[in-house]
């Protein structure tokens, strides 16, 4: 197992290396300007958002959509990730880390777009889409479509599931000193609440659930910023002088010059917003909307909302902290620089972790639902919610690292028919989006 498990490591790092970072970030460029930058209507998007008007076919509203998203892609990513990106590529990491969402948005926004555009309804009368439908009906190649469901539903289930339970575990032990047997027989009964109801339950979960979470963490993180506001001036400097510079070694910090900052700032963005990645698009199709356009500009929000604002707010906590620089590895740099502050650090930290992983969980249910539904159609979607519930009983009970590794794996085996879809077909997302600002702008 000792063996097996440092071959996916190697495999992991190699999927996960440079090349997948040039050829996700070179696609947020070239879709950034294939659209004819896109984020220029960020404002529009963030308004359409919030619009509850019932209005196309679908069966969730924009909203819906949107929180569902989010709720599965604000995960440990935003807090732990972050820390592991400081950790390694030094302050300047946080600046390209924004920049990785910034540019994401318009990735984000030409994979939903075209999951809508290329959406079937099934037998039950409910939408499905994503991009095994894009690779399938809109490049006409099914092996290919297969070949992502495939990923999909192996990466939902490690990465979505059973290694979040084991994360709440975790924290649940070493807080309140909780046994994983209760912690994780509650968290299973929860998620058997949402997840047994499909979508609409999973949605009606996510519009409670993910405004609370993201409002508590940002407005914890604020508390925290501000209490050490006379240092915030110097921590925006050192974040961009690092980004370029990089960040000669002080402290118990190793030194990282401006290329690991680049890189594992990049490599951090893309991994926590999920842009290019065809998991949100999944969901996208699945509102209620007239134009593919709308539900596109909605679900480019997921993007800023989770890298330019949460990852943005936990990188400038972990690095005003000042924690970085004594070497301190990501996970605990994390509690350490939270922990900082007697009783807003902690809390703000169990409480995000808590609902961010938790809200994973629900979000990548349907993720992974609907990967098995394009594989084995409507009647393997009942025995896989149950095994999912099941599998967060098992996740919070066992040591997971070679799931993780594997899920990991899957999760970026996942970008590469994605990306060759979107990078195809991107003449056909400009076209739809000229028609689109020409009719209604």
């Amino acid at each position: 197992m000792h063996g097996l498990e440092q071959a996916l490591t190697k495999v992991s790092d190699l999927v996960w290396g440079v090349p997948m970072v040039v050829f996700l970030f070179g696609a947020h460029l070239y879709l950034t300007f294939r659209t004819g930058f896109i984020q220029k209507h960020l404002g529009t998007a963030i308004k359409l958002s919030f619009r509850r008007k019932v209005e196309g076919d679908g069966d969730i509203s924009n909203f819906a959509a949107l929180t569902t998203a989010l709720a599965a892609t604000i995960g440990t990513g935003n807090i732990v990730g972050v820390a592991t990106a400081v950790s390694l590529g030094g302050p300047g990491a946080v600046f390209w880390l924004w920049i990785s969402g910034l540019f994401g948005i318009a990735t984000k926004y030409t994979e939903a777009l075209l999951s809508i555009k290329y959406r079937v309804v099934n037998s039950k009368g409910e939408m499905s889409g994503g991009p095994m439908y894009v690779l399938e009906r809109g490049l006409k190649s099914r092996w290919l479509g297969v070949a992502f469901a495939s990923f999909t539903a192996i990466a939902a289930f490690g990465i979505g599931n059973m290694v979040q339970a084991n994360s709440i575990a975790v924290l649940m032990k070493d807080t309140f000193h909780l046994s994983p047997y209760i912690s994780g027989a509650w968290m299973m009964f929860f998620t058997a609440i949402v997840v047994l109801g499909g979508i609409r339950a999973i949605a009606r979960a996510c519009e409670g659930l993910v405004p609370f979470m993201a409002l508590f963490y940002i407005i914890g993180c604020a508390i925290i910023l501000t209490i050490h506001f006379k240092e915030l001036p110097d921590t925006l400097m050192l974040i961009l002088s690092s980004a370029f510079s990089g960040q000669a070694a002080i402290g118990g910090f190793a030194g990282a010059g401006a290329r690991e900052a680049m890189r594992f700032g990049i490599a951090r963005g893309l991994f926590s917003n999920e842009s290019g990645l065809g998991s949100a698009p999944i969901v996208a199709a699945a509102a209620r909307t007239k134009d593919p356009v709308q539900q596109a500009l909605v679900s480019s929000t997921g993007t800023f909302w989770d890298t330019i604002v949460v990852c943005a707010m936990t990188g400038l906590v972990l690095v005003n902290s000042g924690d970085w620089s004594m070497g301190t590895n990501g996970a605990l740099l994390a509690k350490e620089a939270f922990t900082d502050i007697p009783v807003i650090g902690p809390l703000v930290l169990t409480v995000g972790l808590l609902t961010f992983v938790f809200s994973t969980i629900i979000g990548w249910a349907y993720y992974g639902e609907k990967a098995v539904e394009y594989l084995f159609g409507l009647r393997a979607i009942k025995p896989y919610r149950y095994l999912w519930v099941t599998g967060v009983l098992v996740g919070s009970i066992t040591t997971l690292r070679l799931v993780w590794t594997f899920a990991d794996i899957m999760n970026a085996l996942m970008a590469v028919p994605n990306i060759i879809a979107l990078l195809m077909l991107s003449k056909v997302a400009r076209q739809e989006t000229d028609k689109y600002i020409k009719e209604y702008t």
